[in-house]
């Protein structure tokens, strides 16, 4: 069983509420635990940064927004302030011979009036068969409510329901409405409704904790979904519990990213860590010291962290619930906090280089829904944490490192340093914790990008079973992968004559191809039921 973070997720015929902040008898812990963090525009006093002498300790968190939703057969009637959004099908995906899907339920007060905006901008709708199509939302004097049509185009997916949230998100903010209503089909599931409110929760995110809170932000307080006047699903209320649980990883995640790194630090993020940990009893939080890295052989994480002041963390979080599977899954990230590059100091983008603990920012995002969704299986969430800077004791160009397993890696450039973090926490997710799985997460190169763009993660593994496994998690969270290839004949790009290694190759060596292939070195080779896979 994979995790999505991520990776990265009705009722009967009759209303009940649900609130996203959810009611405490859903997810008891989760509304305390969110409304007890400061962020957001309650910030009481200056974000804390650090001292001349000392490093900052601590990570603010944004809260989640408080918005309650309601599940019910029918919208309920418009009220003042508020945007009905209709959604609508397409038999077809063939403009010329689809037939529009309307509901049924439409308010009399909004049908003259969509009617005809419908038909003035039928052209542009495109008869319902682009997904994402909508009329101009139109407005009715009294209550003072706004209506529109949204497609979901033919057969909709879960990706076209989280685009669908994105959108509730967008024009909650630009009207202002302080309500939203969701109709949606009636063949419309409960994981079709976590979609939408999960993607919906990420769009609202907004990170005010080191400025003035906007006063342009959302005022969305109450969603309603409905569906068309059927029965909605059973399970609606336990996948918007998801939901939630969900947008708390996303938020934690952006959190994580988006801090300066004179705030989060290798200190920072293990408090954070020690938070997380702290929500559930069935979570635990070990954080290794320099001093037992160090006996435990850790030569290339701590030559990276020798150039900091601040000393290196390493992270392990422990999620092992009573009804495990027995099966032990491990989600190791990249966690440099800061990459100056080293003696191979970067000459451009270095004020970007705090985003070089996306791979850790993803795993702490994980842990953190993790604890609200309680899934049966063993997870260890790993983070060597560190920064990657320059001091008279910072490595060098020419260092030989010594790995925990004994492998010998050359440094041949300093800014090829995540691999080295990661070698040391990938021995250690298989010596040490003897994970069945390991999925790593990093932001090892600019390349993936160039290769892939923006929205779909590169993910390399040699294990069939495991690639099937992240391509159906990828699926089900709308969150796109593309698993790239592996050629063995790659290997001699990171082998060498005095070390069993170097830490870049040639001149391609800095892209996610060598890495894979210098990851595996540090697993053990006897241990051939161990399942790797990276992502960037």
């Amino acid at each position: 069983m994979l995790i999505a973070p991520l990776f990265f997720l009705m009722l009967s015929t009759t209303a009940r509420s649900f609130s996203l902040l959810p009611s405490p008898h859903l997810v008891p812990s989760l509304t305390s635990r969110l409304l007890s963090v400061r962020g957001g525009s309650d910030i009481p006093k200056p974000f804390p940064s650090w001292t001349f002498k000392d490093p900052c300790t601590v990570m603010e968190i944004t809260p989640l927004p408080k918005i309650t939703f309601t599940v019910t057969p029918s919208a309920p009637a418009p009220t003042a302030n508020s945007l009905t959004i209709y959604t609508t099908t397409a038999t077809t995906d063939d403009k010329a011979t689809s037939e529009l899907t309307l509901p049924t339920t439409i308010s009399p007060l909004f049908s003259p009036s969509l009617s005809a905006a419908l038909t003035s901008s039928l052209s542009t709708f495109k008869n319902g068969t682009h997904p994402g199509a909508t009329t101009p939302p139109i407005t009715i004097p009294e209550p003072f409510a706004k209506a529109e049509l949204y497609s979901l185009g033919h057969a909709p997916t879960p990706q076209l329901y989280a685009a669908l949230g994105a959108h509730v998100a967008a024009v909650a903010t630009a009207h202002n409405v302080e309500s939203i209503n969701i109709v949606l089909p009636t063949a419309a599931g409960a994981d079709d409704a976590k979609h939408l409110a999960t993607k919906l929760y990420a769009e609202l995110y907004c990170d005010d904790r080191y400025r003035k809170a906007s006063e342009d932000g959302s005022k969305l307080t109450a969603v309603n979904l409905s569906f068309d006047g059927a029965a909605p699903p059973s399970s609606c209320d336990a996948a918007l519990s998801a939901a939630a649980g969900l947008a708390a990883g996303v938020f934690m995640t952006k959190d994580v990213v988006n801090s300066p790194p004179n705030v989060l630090n290798p200190l920072s993020m293990a408090s954070t860590a020690i938070d997380i940990a702290s929500m559930h009893p069935d979570m635990t939080c070990k954080i290794i010291e320099k001093e037992e890295c160090e006996e435990m052989g850790m030569g290339a994480f701590l030559a990276v962290a020798r150039g900091s002041e601040t000393d290196p963390k390493f992270i392990h979080m422990t999620w092992k619930p009573k009804n495990t599977t027995g099966k032990k899954l491990a989600i190791v990230g990249k966690g440099l906090t800061f990459d100056a590059g080293g003696y191979n100091i970067k000459t451009a983008m270095m004020e970007l280089m705090k985003f070089d603990c996306g791979g850790s920012a993803a795993v702490l995002g994980a842990a953190r829904s993790v604890v609200e969704l309680e899934p049966a299986v063993e997870v260890h969430f790993i983070v060597a944490s560190c920064e990657n800077m320059i001091n008279e004791k910072a490595m060098r160009p020419g260092d030989v490192l010594t790995a925990s397993n004994g492998k010998t890696i050359e440094v041949l450039n300093t800014d090829a340093e995540g691999r080295l973090t990661l070698a040391d926490a990938l021995v250690y997710a298989d010596k040490t914790v003897g994970a069945d799985k390991i999925v790593e997460l990093s932001t090892l190169t600019g390349a993936c990008m160039i290769s892939l763009g923006d929205e779909i993660a590169g993910v390399w593994c040699g294990d069939d079973e495991l690639a099937e496994e992240i391509e159906k998690a990828s699926q089900a969270s709308s969150d796109d992968c593309w698993r790239m290839p592996l050629k063995k004949s790659y290997n001699k790009l990171v082998s060498g004559e005095e070390r069993t290694m170097g830490g870049r190759g040639d001149w391609r060596g800095t892209n996610g191809r060598n890495f894979i292939r210098f990851s595996p070195f540090f697993l053990l080779a006897s241990l051939t039921n161990t399942h790797f896979a990276r992502a960037a």
